[in-house]
C-alpha cells in the first residue's frame, strides 16, 4: 500500500512538472555557466524557436574572420547513471562540437584558437535541478536530460527527453562577450523508464541549435 502511495505521489508530481514546462529555460535551472545573465532577453531563434539571448548592438561582426570553437562542456560535472551512461555524455558532448564546426564552418574557416578577428565559441550542456518537493531523484539526473514518466488512464507513456544549453560567443582578441543564448529542446521519447538514453536521442535537437547559431550569425552579419 505504500509503494502505491508513493509511486502515485510521484507520477502526481512528474506530471506537474510537465504540464507547467515552457518552451524557454526558467531563470531557476540557470546553471552558472554564463557569468551574466541580466541582459538576456526572450526572442525567436531563426527556425522560430523560443531562446533567452542578447546580442552586443555595438559588436562589428564583419571584422570576424574565422570561428574557434571550444570543446563542449558538461557543467555542472554530472554524474552518469544507469539511465545515462558516461559513454551517452560524451557522445553528446562529441557530437555538438562536430555540429557546431559543421555549421558555423560553412560560413567562417575554423581557427586553432583565439585570436585577433576570431570569433571564440563556448558552449556547455547544462544541468537543471528539479525545486519541486517529491522529485528530489529528478535532482541527480545529469545535463537537463529528464525522463518524465507521464500517468494516463491506460499506463505509463513514452518517456521525454529534455535537452538544455547555454553559450557564449567571444571576441578571440579580449575576450569581450558579444552574445549569450540560453535554450532547450526536446529530443526523441523513450519507450519506458528503463530504457537507457543515447546519443541519437537527441541529435535532432543539436542539429537544431547548430543550424540556428549559424543562421544567426548570417542574419546579424547581413543587417551591419
Amino acid at each position: 500500500m505504500k509503494l502505491a502511495v508513493m509511486m502515485g505521489t510521484l507520477c502526481f508530481a512528474t506530471l506537474a512538472v510537465v504540464g507547467c514546462s515552457s518552451k524557454t529555460v526558467d531563470p531557476k535551472e540557470y546553471s552558472g555557466f554564463l557569468k551574466d545573465y541580466s541582459q538576456l532577453k526572450e526572442a525567436k531563434s531563426p527556425s522560430g524557436a523560443e531562446v533567452m539571448r542578447w546580442i552586443d548592438p555595438k559588436v562589428d561582426i564583419k571584422k570576424f574572420t574565422s570561428v574557434y570553437i571550444e570543446p563542449t562542456q558538461l557543467y555542472p560535472k554530472p554524474q552518469p547513471t544507469a539511465k545515462i551512461s558516461q559513454q551517452t555524455l560524451n557522445g553528446i558532448t562529441s557530437y555538438y562540437d562536430q555540429a557546431l564546426k559543421r555549421e558555423i564552418g560553412k560560413d567562417l574557416p575554423l581557427a586553432t584558437g583565439p585570436g585577433p578577428g576570431v570569433i571564440v565559441v563556448r558552449a556547455a550542456i547544462t544541468a537543471v535541478s528539479s525545486k519541486t518537493e517529491g522529485l528530489h531523484a529528478y535532482e541527480v539526473i545529469p545535463i537537463a536530460l529528464v525522463a518524465a514518466a507521464v500517468s494516463t488512464a491506460s499506463g505509463i507513456r513514452d518517456q521525454e527527453t529534455t535537452l538544455a544549453t547555454e553559450a557564449v560567443f567571444l571576441d578571440g582578441a579580449n575576450n569581450k562577450v558579444i552574445s549569450q543564448v540560453v535554450r532547450k529542446g526536446t529530443g526523441k521519447p523513450l519507450e519506458n523508464d528503463s530504457q537507457a538514453m543515447t546519443a541519437n536521442d537527441v541529435k535532432p535537437v543539436i542539429n537544431g541549435w547548430a543550424s540556428d547559431m549559424r543562421q544567426s550569425y548570417l542574419k546579424l552579419k547581413a543587417a551591419k
